[in-house]
């Protein structure tokens, strides 16, 4: 009997299209237009963490219901949405359809983001240039039509270029009111030329102010996407309903203002929670398809958790490559959502972080909650003005997740908590990259000093002071505690610091050997301490250690001749340290 092959997995498909006829392997969304036909919806924004399914969602959407894809209607034979009822299917391929992805009109300065946004403007005028030679558009529509074609392409500017008498700033103006009010315009052309009433589809369209925010040209971004979405959503008759997706819930005033006909769905809401991401039985479905079932359990612990509404799912992008990873061989989960940005939210988190601040991150590092109020309604302006506002950022954006709400007085609370490992590690990664440029501005002389000189005393009271200042995420104990060590031992000018390294009968934690060996070369051992009371039983246990193993032989077989040993406790953030020193022939 012939062995059956597997679907290969949609490693960074966003095309509907390709995922269904190449028969990857697909997780079945298409319920989500039998609710958005429910709920008739006029302007529906959703919001999601990146990589959640919202491109391909979108792409799904164009294919169901575009009049351009007729000839595709049998893509979705066999899927849920083919089983919902003729009334949903009377619907399929009858509507002009606009298609927009904002995830390029970024730029360093607004003028780039700017061009981006025109290309992208642009590449869906020409997909429907046909209309040029529509009887149902006159010829100023026509040049209009064109005019907005030319002005998306990067092409040097005609000789006559503008209108005559026009000058260079009413020429800007006038492009800049033209791309304001494409999206209305193209949708006025389709809707005459179809006798058909459109669909807008807009993803991504948070890229452009998040990346202006950082960028620092976001009053002007945003001038232009509120000019952009108003004429488009608000003011336009052409419109059957649009679908926008994004990573955040901007406020309405920000750029839907007077906008009364929107639907947001943020990943608070009640609604749609299981059409961005994968339900546990769906991850169920997709580990028992690829006989991988006995991995369940760390499928859940590294990629589940997320709470969408009353939906428990998985990140589709992560688990997806975690699949992949496991049937090429790979035997380990990676964090692969971690490197699908800069994370740059958790840098401001860690960066402005109090002390306060610092023990709530610390506490959700090692599993707790922490309560905040949530506001949706937000702006990345607003981002960095208080505390509780980067937290809701961070919530919004899939760094935290939702747990029980309460409401005091007018103001909604949720018990927020990090979702899994995969997020812990971008905390963990950002905490110690943050304390290894931090611990370059301290002034570590005394600590060093210490260290070569055998103090204990001042060695201990060094780390504690700088203990105090850093967040410690405990992903291990003793993990961190060397990474610690080793990162602001590392400084030592003269000497050479190394960890776990083969010695004797065992694994030294750290040493360190000055580059002559007539002098002292130090080896030190951690331990952790369950309780206060034992730190110093912590210590000797350490020093026990050194002895027993004989880490001094690797360093004396270089040629050192005179140590001094550590054993280092730690407790939470209190640290002591004994010393002893030996002399070997």
């Amino acid at each position: 009997m012939e062995e059956k092959v597997q679907k290969p997995l949609p490693i960074g498909v966003e095309n509907f299209e390709e995922i269904i006829k190449k028969d990857y392997y697909y997780v079945d969304k298409t319920l989500f237009i039998k609710e958005l036909l429910d709920k008739k919806g006029k302007v529906n924004v959703f919001t999601r963490p990146r990589r959640f399914g919202k491109s391909l969602n979108i792409s799904m959407l164009q294919y169901y219901f575009e009049n351009l894809k007729e000839g595709q209607s049998h893509i979705f034979n066999g899927l849920s949405i083919m089983e919902a009822g003729d009334r949903y299917h009377i619907e399929q391929n009858q509507f002009p359809v606009i298609k927009l992805s904002l995830k390029d009109a970024e730029g360093s300065t607004f003028g780039l983001a700017y061009r981006r946004f025109k290309l992208e403007i642009g590449s869906e005028f020409r997909r429907h240039r046909y209309l040029l030679n529509s009887d149902k558009l006159d010829d100023e529509e026509k040049q209009t039509y064109q005019y907005i074609i030319e002005k998306s392409l990067p092409l040097p500017p005609k000789k006559n270029d503008g209108k005559q008498g026009e000058s260079i700033e009413e020429a800007k103006e006038r492009e800049l009111t033209s791309f304001s009010n494409s999206l209305k315009f193209l949708s006025e052309c389709l809707e005459r030329h179809y006798n058909q009433k459109v669909i807008i589809l807009i993803d991504e369209y948070d890229v452009p102010l998040e990346k202006s925010y950082f960028g620092g040209y976001y009053e002007e971004m945003i001038e232009f996407v509120r000019s952009l979405f108003s004429s488009t959503l608000k003011t336009n008759e052409a419109l059957e309903f649009a679908v926008i997706t994004g990573c955040l819930r901007v406020s309405k005033e920000t750029i839907f203002t007077g906008i009364n006909n929107l639907q947001m769905v943020s990943i608070a809401s009640h609604e749609y929670g299981e059409y961005f991401g994968f339900t546990e039985q769906e991850m169920k479905a997709a580990l028992t398809y690829y006989q991988l079932e006995a991995k369940e359990a760390e499928a859940q612990s590294w990629y589940n958790g997320y709470l969408f509404g009353d939906a428990t799912v998985y990140n589709p992008w992560s688990a997806i490559k975690y699949l992949r990873d496991l049937l090429s061989g790979e035997p380990f989960p990676k964090p692969h959502w971690a490197n699908t940005s800069s994370n740059a939210i958790i840098r401001e988190l860690i960066e402005l972080a109090d002390d306060v601040t610092k023990k709530e991150i610390e506490y959700l590092i090692a599993g707790g909650t922490i309560t905040k109020p949530i506001k949706e309604d937000i702006v990345y302006a607003e981002m960095t003005a208080s505390m509780d506002n980067l937290w809701n950022f961070l919530f919004f954006t899939g760094y935290l997740k939702k747990g029980a709400k309460e409401q005091r007085v007018e103001t909604i609370y949720f018990k927020l908590k990090i979702p899994n490992r995969e997020v812990r590690y971008i905390y963990n990664r950002h905490i110690s990259e943050w304390f290894e440029q931090k611990a370059k501005t301290f002034d570590l002389t005394t600590l060093f000093t210490a260290v070569v000189t055998g103090d204990s005393e001042t060695f201990s009271e060094e780390i504690t002071l700088l203990l105090a200042k850093t967040i410690s995420y405990m992903d291990s104990a003793e993990n961190f505690y060397h990474g610690f060590l080793v990162g602001v031992l590392g400084q030592m000018e003269n000497y050479v610091v190394k960890s776990n390294r083969e010695t004797g009968r065992g694994r030294s934690d750290i040493y360190i050997k000055p580059l002559s060996v007539r002098k002292q070369a130090m080896i030190i051992e951690i331990k952790v301490a369950d309780d206060i009371t034992k730190l110093e039983e912590a210590c000797h246990e350490a020093m026990a250690q050194i002895d027993e193993k004989r880490y001094v032989d690797e360093l004396r077989t270089e040629g050192y001749r005179d140590f001094i040993k550590y054993g280092v406790g730690f407790y939470r953030k209190e640290c002591e340290v004994i010393t002893g020193t030996e002399r070997v022939e």
